[in-house]
């Protein structure tokens, strides 16, 4: 793990990881669809009769297995440590988000889950100890072929929800925000995070 205080960037992994965690729960309660992953835990959830933090860590763990084949220069520590906290505490978290009933409520707590899933993941990725499962395919896919990531990642998000919503998960409104808004707050956030908690200059 380049760079000093390993432990503190570990300590802001498990950090984001629960900020993330807390958030995914919070916006797919409030029952407007899934994330874009998320679409795919919630199809394999109720395929395999699993918790949606078992699904998100048995879907993590194989997108980690494939990385490792085939470019393991994508995946370190924080990697295996995010995925891990961050599996046990959506299932922690699930069921425990109050809601009102009424929708335009609901969608502002949605938003407000999007925008908190985006924040605990631009911790995350701020630290560089390793990508997160979804983005380590997506890396490894795009550096070993030479293909462009961003149509890389526009395409696996096709196939992910189109996976999920064939598995029984829920595509709607939530899937759409989540792809127009978390990048903007993801870069945010670990732009914040590298300057005030790590100390670099760029």
């Amino acid at each position: 793990m380049d760079g000093p205080r390993p432990a503190w960037r570990l300590a802001l992994v498990a950090t984001g990881s629960a900020v993330s965690a807390y958030g995914i729960t919070l916006a797919i309660g409030a029952g407007f669809g899934g994330g874009t992953l998320a679409v795919l835990w919630q199809g394999v959830a109720r395929t395999f009769g699993l918790t949606l933090g078992q699904a998100s860590f048995a879907v993590a763990a194989l997108m980690i297995a494939f990385s490792l084949a085939y470019d393991r220069r994508q995946i370190c520590l924080g990697t295996v440590l995010y995925q891990v906290v961050y599996g046990l505490l959506v299932d922690a978290f699930s069921g425990v988000h109050g809601y009102t009933g009424r929708p335009v409520a609901d969608a502002a707590l949605m938003m407000a889950g999007i925008v908190l899933f985006a924040v605990g993941t631009g911790l995350y990725a701020a630290t560089d100890t390793g990508r997160g499962s979804y983005e380590a395919v997506t890396f490894s896919l795009s550096e070993k072929n030479g293909w462009p990531a961003g149509r890389v990642r526009v395409a696996s998000d096709a196939a992910v929800v189109a996976l999920g919503v064939l598995l029984g998960g829920e595509l709607g409104l939530c899937t759409a925000c989540m792809m127009l808004a978390s990048g903007p707050v993801i870069q945010w956030s670990a732009g914040l995070t590298r300057r005030r908690l790590l100390g670099c200059k760029d």
